[in-house]
């Protein structure tokens, strides 16, 4: 064979890594993000709606829900990786406990702000953003309601971390908006 047959071969190769690697970094940074505990009222919040909203965002549907299946396939196997593991149970237990429903919830929002913030400026991204919140509460607080009464649903799981998830999804605004080049340059490397 010869050295050009091989190239566009090393190429994709090349290009196949990456994605890799992108991949288990970002479902690493979801793990960090889910770890994080920042004192706030009226909860403490973690970071983890910050990080879906902004690996949407900033990297794409495809990448973006392919980190999340890598975050949520680490969790199954058991890995401590959501928030409040290994205290509150790992795998599976964990998975379909309370917090499911939002976990499923984060995973189409991966898509669906992947796909509706796509090639918007800082205005169609925030709409992108706060739209992707609502198959995370609908689905988490639908799931909810097999643990928690209906009449507390709102009161225990969406009521207390709204101010902290508009919060988190204002900053990755500011932050893409403020970055363009450096957005621009992480979208270049996930295509």
């Amino acid at each position: 064979m010869s050295r050009t047959a091989l190239k566009p071969f090393d190429r994709r190769l090349a290009l196949s890594a990456r994605m890799v690697l992108i991949i288990v970094a970002g479902a690493v940074l979801m793990t960090i993000a889910a770890k994080v505990q920042i004192p706030f009222w009226p909860v403490p919040m973690t970071l983890h709606t910050m990080a879906v909203m902004a690996f949407a965002v900033v990297l794409g549907p495809r990448i973006a829900v392919s980190i999340f299946l890598a975050y949520l396939a680490a969790g199954a196997v058991g890995l401590p990786v959501f928030s409040g593991s290994p205290e509150r149970g790992i795998g599976f237990s964990y998975m379909v406990g309370p917090t499911g429903g939002y976990l499923l919830g984060y995973l189409i929002a991966s898509w669906f702000v992947g796909v509706m913030a796509a090639g918007k400026g800082t205005p169609g991204r925030l709409v992108a953003m706060l739209a992707g919140m609502v198959p995370v509460y609908a689905i988490g607080m639908a799931w909810l309601a097999l643990y928690v009464p209906a009449g507390q649903l709102l009161a225990v799981g969406a009521l207390p971390f709204l101010l902290g998830d508009i919060t988190k999804i204002a900053v990755v605004a500011v932050v893409c908006a403020a970055l363009p080049a450096t957005v621009a340059r992480l979208q270049g490397q996930s295509e």
